[in-house]
């Protein structure tokens, strides 16, 4: 058999996805995996401005914050609390137990996710940018 590697757009494997994730994820967890992946984005908005985002992704009844961004000239006016707060809300809906997000560990964010309920689960040394980063985490249920 002649293996060739071949470096493609992410939507060039989704059909091969389809067919073999379920199987892969089965062998992986040792179990049969109900896997709805999906992902949701809101906006924060003053009138016609959007001054923040924020998008989750949820599966196997877990929900990770995968971006929050706020506009600088708009921070600590609420914005991100109340971005994070319609995060936990959708997470609630889709029976999430857990929310979790990767921040630098003892930065700004970190501690913003703190302020708002979060508490570190792990400390991932030297893992982005060589940076360490803190997964954080809040139950929700």
């Amino acid at each position: 058999m002649s293996l060739e590697i071949a470096r493609v757009p992410l939507e060039a494997a989704d059909d091969f996805y389809r067919a073999h994730e379920r199987e892969a994820l089965r062998s992986f967890y040792d179990f049969a995996v109900v896997w709805h992946e999906q992902r949701h984005t809101s906006l924060a908005r003053e009138g016609s401005t959007t001054v923040g985002a924020a998008t989750i992704r949820i599966a196997a009844s877990l929900a990770e914050i995968e971006r929050i961004v706020v506009d600088p000239a708009s921070r600590r006016r609420g914005a991100g609390r109340a971005l994070l707060a319609d995060a936990e809300e959708i997470a609630n809906y889709y029976n999430c137990h857990k929310m979790t997000a990767l921040v630098p560990h003892r930065g700004a964010a970190q501690a913003f996710f703190e302020a708002c309920g979060y508490h570190p689960e792990a400390v991932l040394p030297q893992h982005t940018f060589k940076l360490d980063m803190a997964l954080v985490r809040k139950f929700l249920l």
